[in-house]
C-alpha cells in the first residue's frame, strides 16, 4: 500500500509542472531560421574593356570616367562590402541565401565580385544571361549552393510583349527554379525599361513588362500550383504606378491576397512612411521591389501550409551606404555624382525580404 502511494505521489509531481504551463509556452519554445532575400542594382558594374561600343567607351581608361582598374577594383571592394554587412541571423557568416543583381555588364563582373574577400567564404554561385540591352547591362543572380539548388533557368524577352516595337532592346527577364530550404520557389529578376522622355510618355514600355512577369508568374503556377514565387528588380517605377499594381497585380494589403496566385507588395507601405530606395531634394522613389505570391503569407488558406513564411520587408539603407553632405545628403553614395568619383557604393539602396521556417 506505501508503494503504491508512494508511486501516485511521484507520477503527480512529474504532471503538475505540465499543468502549470503558460498559455503558448509551448509554441514559445519552438525554434525558427531565417532567410534573406535580397536585391541590390550595382550601378554601372563594369569592366574596363570597351566592347560595347561609345556607351561602353565611357567606361574605359580613355573614357569620360576614366575607368580604369583601381577604380574597377575599389568599386568591386565597395559592393562586396555592402554585400557582406547584410547579415541575417545575426551572423557575418549568414548573408543573404540569394541575391539578384542588376546593372552588371557581363558574368566576368560577377565572377570578380564574389571572389572578393568580403564574401567569398558565403561561396555564392552565378546564374547570369546577356540581354540586348543597348547599354550592354544585364540582370544576375547569386546564391548560396548550402540553402538554394537550382533546378531550372529561363528568359523572357520583353519584346514579345511590345508587337508595334520589335527593334526595342531592354534587359532580359530571368527566372531561376530552385529549392529553397527544401521548397520549391521560382526567383524572378528584372530590370524594367528606364523613365527616358518621361514618367508618363515611357509608361507603357514597364507595363508591358509587369504584363510579361505577370505571365510568367501564371505559367510557373500552372506547371506547378505549390511552388512559391520571388520577383524582384530595378522596376523604374513606385508601387502605386499602373505597371506594379494593374499590369503585374501586386497587392497592397495581404488580407487583398486571397486568390491563388495573387502577389503581395510590402514596399507600398513602407514608401507611403517616406522610405524609398532613391530620391533627391526630398523625393522618395521605391524602384528596387521584392514581391512575392500568397505562398509566403501565414493567411494562405490551404492544406499544405508552407513552412517558409514571409516576416518583414527592409529597405538595407544603412550609415555607410548614405551621403553625407551636399543635396545628396542622407541619399544613396554613388560611384560618381556629377562626374566626380566619390568611391561610393550604388545610386539605390538595396532591399531585402526575410523569410522564416521552423526548425524541426
Amino acid at each position: 500500500m506505501i508503494k503504491k502511494v508512494l508511486f501516485m505521489a511521484l507520477a503527480l509531481a512529474a504532471f503538475l509542472p505540465a499543468l502549470a504551463q503558460e498559455p503558448g509556452q509551448e509554441q514559445q519554445e519552438r525554434r525558427y531560421t531565417m532567410y534573406g532575400v535580397m536585391f541590390y542594382n550595382l550601378e554601372n558594374l563594369f569592366d574596363t574593356i570597351n566592347n560595347n561600343g561609345n556607351y561602353d567607351k565611357e567606361f574605359s581608361p580613355l573614357g569620360a570616367r576614366q575607368w580604369n582598374g583601381t577604380k574597377y577594383w575599389q568599386k568591386q571592394h565597395n559592393m562586396a562590402y555592402a554585400i557582406s554587412q547584410m547579415q541575417v541571423n545575426g551572423s557575418p557568416a549568414e548573408g543573404p541565401v540569394i541575391i539578384g543583381v542588376s546593372e552588371i555588364e557581363n558574368i566576368t563582373v560577377l565572377q570578380d565580385l564574389v571572389r572578393q574577400p568580403e564574401i567569398k567564404d558565403r561561396r555564392y554561385q552565378i546564374v547570369h544571361h546577356d540581354s540586348p540591352d543597348r547599354r550592354g547591362v544585364d540582370v544576375g543572380l547569386l546564391y548560396n549552393p548550402r540553402f538554394f539548388k537550382v533546378l531550372n533557368v529561363t528568359n523572357q524577352r520583353i519584346n514579345n510583349y511590345l508587337p508595334d516595337y520589335p527593334e526595342f532592346r531592354s534587359r532580359d527577364q530571368l527566372c531561376v527554379t530552385g529549392m529553397l530550404a527544401g521548397e520549391k520557389v521560382s526567383v524572378i529578376v528584372n530590370h524594367w525599361p528606364s523613365r527616358l522622355g518621361g514618367e508618363e510618355a515611357s509608361s507603357y514600355l514597364r507595363e508591358a513588362a509587369g504584363r510579361m512577369a505577370r505571365a510568367t508568374i501564371d505559367s510557373l503556377l500552372l506547371d506547378d500550383p505549390n511552388q512559391g514565387i520571388i520577383f524582384m528588380g530595378d522596376l523604374n517605377d513606385d508601387p502605386q504606378n499602373r505597371s506594379c499594381s494593374e499590369a503585374l497585380g501586386a497587392k497592397k494589403e495581404i488580407k487583398d491576397c486571397i486568390e491563388p496566385g495573387s502577389c503581395f507588395n510590402p514596399w507600398w507601405n513602407i514608401l507611403n512612411k517616406g522610405i524609398g530606395t532613391l530620391g533627391y531634394k526630398g523625393n522618395w522613389n521605391l524602384f528596387d521591389q521584392i514581391i512575392f505570391t500568397n505562398y509566403f503569407l501565414k493567411n494562405y488558406d490551404s492544406k499544405d501550409k508552407p513552412t517558409l513564411t514571409f516576416s518583414r520587408a527592409e529597405v538595407l539603407n544603412r550609415k555607410f551606404l548614405r551621403g553625407d553632405e551636399g543635396d545628396r545628403q542622407g541619399y544613396p553614395l554613388r560611384t560618381y555624382s556629377s562626374g566626380i568619383f566619390t568611391n561610393g557604393y550604388s545610386d539605390h539602396f538595396p532591399t531585402m525580404i526575410y523569410l522564416v521556417k521552423e526548425i524541426k
